[in-house]
């Protein structure tokens, strides 16, 4: 008995010290960047009504706030213009010093295995990458894969500096998106979140309840069977691997994810609800890029993933500050996992460069769709981005024809002024054009950039 009531006494006396430590998520570690010229938001838990007090080492201002009754705390701090490495000195009962902190800009790196695809995996020159990866001005934090049926307050894992070993198994993506912003932003330090699952649809990205409370996505998500790869229910890997860190400055978001969800007829809605959701849960307009995923063989749908593709390109019109990149020329059509990241990863910084922050004038996205009309037989299609419009084989297949019956027929293309003219006998009045309309159809238009047009149908 004496033997129980000493273990219970030491339990509560360990219990209490536990509770009386000022902590903070891991999210908040040695190595973190920050997000430069903002006011950041920090927190964490302690006693309750404990004080909280903050020091940050670049301007030794400090804040102060007292934890809630719900043992909870939170801070917002200004951050400097790029630079470091800084300390943060939070004290209470006990003091925590987070050490090596650099100011720059933050992106969270998110979606299914092809952004998840590190070095290791095998991808192009992926060893000579490696060896030159030892970089102290990038930094990365995974995020482990986990779900759960409710929010988490936390999740496992610490920042680290780009080195080889590191970098390795890094989603190589967002490494070299990190690398081509170095160059273009000089000396600004760039921190990486990596939070991503292969074989998972967008469904499980986003809140249980976006999808729940929309007809149109429960209706789709409900069509999600349970597969070896991964989770498949909504919300599952939000609760553990996003809401964790919602809150935590984010200069944006990129996203390649798309491919669990081939089949789907309302990729747009899904991808704009994620969209939206985690905007309104940051409280923060930030902009979203994402990849376009690849031609490839899937199913016996000749359609499926076409119809992702063209899912993606209508999006770019329903929500703002969002910009997509092209894969379609860097693919493979027999590979669900294309090996060139590097491209794809600069093409992703080159938009941001432009977008965000207004240092790239040079053309950054691929020939989009922009309307067509019709000149008695002929269809004459226009698009943006389409300076330097040219076809890879001088001429092109790859556009259709449909009159009103909706049967599309090939048709003859040329170019003239930066558009498409279209003709074919077999539809004397064109209704419909589409364009590149097949799973594993890789464009053969391009611009001056020499990026690819998207795939399209019109509406």
């Amino acid at each position: 008995m004496k033997n129980n009531i000493f273990k219970f006494v030491f339990f509560l006396l360990i219990s209490t010290s536990m509770m009386a430590n000022v902590s903070l998520p891991n999210i908040f570690s040695d190595n973190m960047v920050l997000q430069r010229n903002s006011e950041v938001k920090i927190w964490g838990w302690a006693n309750p009504k404990e004080e909280i007090k903050l020091v940050s080492s670049w301007n030794n201002q400090e804040y102060k706030t007292v934890a809630t009754n719900q043992a909870k705390w939170e801070l917002t701090i200004k951050t400097p213009e790029a630079g470091g490495p800084f300390t943060i000195t939070i004290k209470g009962y006990n003091e925590v010093v987070l050490k090596n902190i650099l100011i720059g800009e933050v992106w969270l790196c998110t979606g299914q295995s092809n952004m998840e695809m590190s070095a290791s995996w095998g991808i192009d020159n992926g060893e000579e990458e490696m060896k030159n990866a030892t970089n102290p001005n990038i930094r990365f934090f995974t995020v482990p894969k986990l779900t759960a049926t409710s929010p988490q307050n936390n999740l496992l894992g610490n920042w680290v500096e780009s080195t080889p070993e590191t970098m390795k198994y890094f989603s190589a993506i967002g490494y070299f998106f990190a690398k081509r912003l170095r160059e273009e932003l000089k000396n600004v330090p760039i921190g990486l979140i990596s939070s991503n699952w292969g074989g998972t649809p967008a469904e499980i990205w986003m809140p249980e309840e976006v999808v729940n409370n929309d007809p149109l996505l429960l209706e789709n998500a409900k069509k999600l069977n349970e597969q070896e790869y991964g989770p498949r229910q909504p919300g599952r890997a939000y609760n553990a691997m996003i809401y964790p860190i919602v809150g935590f400055k984010i200069a944006g978001t990129l996203w390649y994810q798309g491919e669990s969800n081939v089949g789907s007829l309302v990729y747009d809605k899904t991808l704009g609800a994620l969209i939206t959701s985690w905007r309104k849960e940051w409280h923060d307009d930030f902009p979203f890029y994402y990849v376009q995923i690849a031609p490839f063989k899937t199913g016996n749908n000749n359609f499926s993933n076409v119809t992702v593709r063209n899912s993606q390109r209508k999006l770019l019109n329903e929500i703002s500050k969002t910009g997509m990149v092209l894969t379609s020329d860097i693919s493979d059509t027999i590979d669900i996992h294309p090996k060139n990241k590097k491209s794809v990863g600069i093409r992703l910084a080159n938009l941001a460069l432009a977008d965000t922050y207004k240092v790239n004038s040079n053309l950054v996205n691929g020939p989009l769709y922009k309307n067509f009309k019709i000149e008695k037989n002929k269809a004459v299609v226009s698009f943006d981005h389409a300076d330097g419009l040219y076809f890879a084989n001088k001429d092109s297949n790859q556009f259709e024809l449909a009159g009103v019956d909706g049967t599309f027929f090939p048709a003859e293309a040329s170019i003239k002024n930066n558009q498409v003219i279209l003709t074919s006998k077999k539809v004397p009045k064109p209704e419909k054009v589409r364009f590149a309309w097949g799973n594993t159809t890789q464009s053969d238009l391009f611009n001056k950039a020499n990026l690819p047009a998207s795939c399209f149908i019109t509406e």
